[in-house]
């Protein structure tokens, strides 16, 4: 399931990151500091009352400021709001209605999106009033809140979350949709351009919405794929400083349109913290990966060149090292159909079911032997497991004191899971029932 995205704007100190941070105090997030760009913004996964959402984290957005750090941080807001599903325009009734904010509220209506007029810091009741004075924005009734106190969150939160899940997907499901994505840089368009040259392979163009790049339909052995090509960064003025942030919200988007995401290294930079984000970001989010190493003609190579890189790099993965690993070339076409094949192995694992029987009979006697350790005098006896889920695997463990499962014991279940029965590049979900 897509979450949207939802950014937060408003000129500087109305209370965007007190917002922020309350929003995320209402569920436990994923929060993802953004390398590499001025004044790092943030962005989090969360959800209420069942709708999952990213939200962003902006600077004080100045319209028409030329101080350099002030641009880049109105670049990135411009960003968050173009790639966002809806906007959250925060305001203060402490200082009231300002010349600013018409500015920004005039910016926000060309966007054509959603926009939630979030009057904050009504501490109280009788300080509601404050609020009134925002309809002059034209943007409609205000959400009165306090972001300090927790004021009409849950309010608040309701109205935002409201739309969510109500527009229909349109792409055809039968296709199997592969999100190539990864750094600035690293070969998507190339590695793109070289799987719709396979074969001669018939290509047609699937227009997408006004914000998503054009997907593209690859014939490999009879069967039909939509590529998702996260390459196309738009081209602005001055978006040099927030490109890693623009690429970061596109990421976002791609994964979550698509079945398998197609994880892009560059061979000759190695492996760094921004790969790594990439990769948990796509597992946070439930998407099943594979990686593809790609430049692989230019590396010197010896006998064991191959092996001593992936092992350098299943290490760095850590809890990441079941996702298979492929050495490419987009310019040489070096085993380009095999991400193809891999990609079509991986769906088919993330789809698959295992019998109740059949996990019981093999996992019980291994918990048996190595049963889960207690913090308290409890012992946690596991009596029963079953998969709940397939396509984002979910399997459940019932026990007698479910909330004493350490995270260490969750990740060798997993393990187990993965040794007996394959997931390769697939994200398991493990939950722990009372019995």
């Amino acid at each position: 399931m897509s979450s949207a995205i939802i950014a937060i704007v408003g000129r500087p100190n109305v209370g965007k990151s007190t917002l922020f941070n309350r929003i995320l105090g209402f569920r436990e997030a994923i929060v993802l500091d953004v390398p590499g760009v001025t004044r790092d913004r943030k962005y989090a996964e969360t959800e209420w009352a069942g709708n999952h959402f990213t939200i962003i984290d902006t600077g004080g957005f100045v319209p028409d400021s030329d101080d350099v750090f002030e641009r880049a941080i109105r670049e990135q807001a411009a960003i968050a709001i173009e790639e966002a599903d809806a906007v959250v325009f925060v305001v203060d009734a402490e200082t009231g209605l300002t010349p600013l904010d018409s500015e920004i509220a005039n910016i926000l209506r060309k966007s054509k999106k959603p926009i939630y007029l979030t009057v904050n810091k009504i501490d109280s009741a009788r300080h509601e009033v404050q609020a009134h004075e925002f309809y002059e924005l034209g943007l409609g009734e205000p959400l009165s809140v306090s972001a300090m106190a927790g004021r009409q969150i849950g309010d608040f939160l309701d109205a935002i979350t409201s739309g969510f899940g109500k527009t229909e997907e349109t792409e055809d499901q039968s296709r199997l949709r592969l999100a190539v994505i990864g750094k600035p840089n690293v070969g998507k368009s190339s590695i793109v351009n070289a799987l719709l040259g396979v074969k001669r392979q018939v290509v047609t163009d699937i227009p997408g919405t006004t914000r998503d790049p054009i997907d593209s339909i690859l014939k490999y052995n009879q069967e039909e794929y939509i590529l998702i090509d996260t390459a196309g960064l738009k081209k602005k003025r001055h978006v040099s400083e927030s490109i890693e942030f623009y690429s970061a919200l596109r990421t976002l988007k791609s994964i979550d349109r698509c079945d398998v995401a197609l994880i892009l290294f560059d061979a000759q930079r190695g492996f760094d913290v921004q790969d790594l984000h990439i990769v948990e970001s796509t597992m946070q989010r439930h998407r099943a990966a594979l990686i593809a190493v790609n430049k692989w003609d230019l590396v010197e190579k010896e006998t064991n060149t191959a092996k001593e890189y992936e092992k350098f790099l299943r290490e760095g993965l850590g809890l990441y090292d079941h996702i298979p690993i492929v050495f490419v070339s987009a310019l040489t076409k070096q085993r380009i159909h095999k991400l193809i094949d891999i990609a079509k192995f991986i769906h088919e694992e993330q789809c698959k079911r295992i019998e109740t029987s059949k996990l019981n009979n093999i996992l019980l006697p291994e918990i048996e032997n190595n049963p889960p350790k207690s913090s308290s005098p409890k012992e946690i006896k596991i009596k029963y497991i079953s998969q709940v889920k397939v396509r984002g695997p979910v399997f459940a463990f019932f026990c007698n004191e479910p909330t004493l499962i350490q995270e260490s014991y969750k990740r060798y279940l997993a393990n187990r899971i993965r040794d007996h029965f394959g997931f390769q590049g697939v994200p398991l979900t493990l939950t722990f029932k009372r019995k």
